[in-house]
């Protein structure tokens, strides 16, 4: 892990500001959502990235009922239903 050398306090609603230049060089803008990570006793913020819900691929995405889901996935779930499926 690499340190940055910058310190922000936590404000009374529990909000901490991400400094202009870390949120360029991540590019995290705003009302980006940020993933929030435990690790023992560490912190871990990484911007969110939507991904399928049951494999983790981020390619060909819809949307299903507010959900991520791979059409590859798609795909192979109506093959295991028993539809004959063609690409």
């Amino acid at each position: 892990m690499k340190s940055t050398g910058i310190v922000r306090k936590v404000d009374e609603l529990g909000r901490v500001v991400l400094p202009i230049e870390l949120r360029r060089n991540l590019d995290i803008n705003e009302k980006d959502a940020l993933e929030i990570f435990v690790d023992d006793d560490r912190i871990i913020l990484k911007k969110y990235e939507p991904a399928d819900i049951f494999n983790g691929s981020m390619e060909d995405l819809i949307d299903y009922k507010g959900k991520k889901i791979a059409r590859k996935t798609v795909l192979e779930l109506a093959r295991i239903a028993g539809y004959k499926v063609s690409e």
